[in-house]
């Protein structure tokens, strides 16, 4: 008989589909950006039947934050996706730099528009305090993605400018999750209010798992056969 011996056993890779989800992000990303940029801009009409009807006093009563907010939130939503693509980053340095200058200027404009019309919110105050940190994240993110960049710490800085872009992304999944969710059976303030929270939360923890990369690519382990 010979002796038993350890076999090792290679688990499947998670990379390929790794790989797949994030090249359907590519796609996914800035198209839904870009719609909802190009929805959130009619704003700009200062028509105020394109408001929120439940809004619509709260805006008309604060336009400037209102255009501040959504001014710089269209110019991130549409400038983000670009700054990730390492093909312009290597090839047009200059461009990234003076995209990335107008990304942060635009991030800094809409996170101060969130900050003085969230107090103003519907749905006190489990809404209006998710907007609050909602702003304040943004505004600290992008400034440690600029922090960083400045002191050529480039790693850093695409974390936490791909963590600024997801909380920026809120303005998508936040209409996402009051179009999948206003059908239910569920009060509308339940809706609203979750989503001040949840749509922020789920973006910041699909930029964390993009941050940290898949999973080693192969595990060994060892089996005893007979």
């Amino acid at each position: 008989m010979t002796p038993d011996r350890p076999a090792a056993i290679e688990l499947p890779s998670p990379a390929p589909r790794y790989r797949a989800l994030r090249r359907a992000g590519r796609i996914a990303v800035p198209t839904l950006a870009l719609l909802v940029a190009a929805v959130s801009a009619r704003y700009f009409t200062l028509d105020p039947d394109t408001f929120l009807a439940d809004q619509r006093a709260v805006y008309l009563a604060h336009l400037t934050p209102l255009l501040l907010h959504i001014g710089g939130g269209v110019t991130a939503l549409g400038l983000g996706p670009l700054q990730f693509l390492p093909g312009l980053r290597a090839r047009r340095p200059a461009l990234h730099r003076w995209t990335g200058r107008l990304y942060v200027a635009a991030a800094a404009a809409t996170g101060l528009g969130g900050l003085l019309l969230a107090p103003h919110g519907l749905h006190p105050p489990v809404a209006p305090l998710g907007f609050t940190v909602l702003a304040l994240l943004t505004l600290t993110t992008t400034a440690l993605g600029l922090h960083h960049a400045r002191h050529r710490r480039l790693a850093a800085h695409r974390a936490w400018m791909l963590r600024s872009y997801a909380l920026m992304f809120t303005a998508v999944t936040f209409r996402l999750w009051l179009l999948l969710l206003t059908p239910a059976p569920l009060p509308a303030a339940a809706v609203y209010a979750s989503g001040a929270w949840v749509s922020w939360l789920l973006n910041l923890a699909v930029a964390e798992k993009l941050v940290r990369g898949p999973r080693p690519a192969a595990l060994s382990t060892a089996v005893r056969g007979q």
